[in-house]
């Protein structure tokens, strides 16, 4: 059974537009993914930097123009809960990464079918 050309034109043409949205999507989320890892890391360092101070030493928050006291404990809870959250989104945009690349493979393979099954 034969597809007639102007389908299978466009059809080709529909998985291949499907195709360059999941590799842009996957340029997204791996810019992402890289810049939350930054962020954890930043966190992760400021929490270190953090530990070793003296339990009475004076801690400043930045929140908007100004700077306000917080004790330590509460520093430290914020930058963990805070990279915990990071780590999580993380986690989620490597699900849709293997998702996107999947995706991205199978339109890839549509194609490159559909192209040998026309050459018969």
């Amino acid at each position: 059974m034969s597809i007639p050309n102007e389908a299978l034109q466009k059809l080709v043409q529909e998985i291949e537009t499907q195709a360059i949205t999941a590799q842009r999507e996957i340029n997204v989320v791996k810019a992402t993914i890289a810049s939350k890892q930054r962020d954890v890391r930043m966190l992760e360092l400021t929490s270190t930097e953090v530990k070793q101070l003296d339990a009475d030493t004076k801690v400043y928050e930045g929140i908007g123009k100004m700077f306000m006291f917080a004790p330590t404990n509460n520093v430290q809870t914020r930058l963990s809960s805070e990279t915990a959250e990071l780590k999580n989104d993380i986690s989620n945009l490597d699900k849709k990464l293997h998702y996107l690349e999947t995706t991205h493979k199978n339109s890839r393979e549509h194609i490159d079918q559909i192209f040998k099954s026309g050459a018969r």
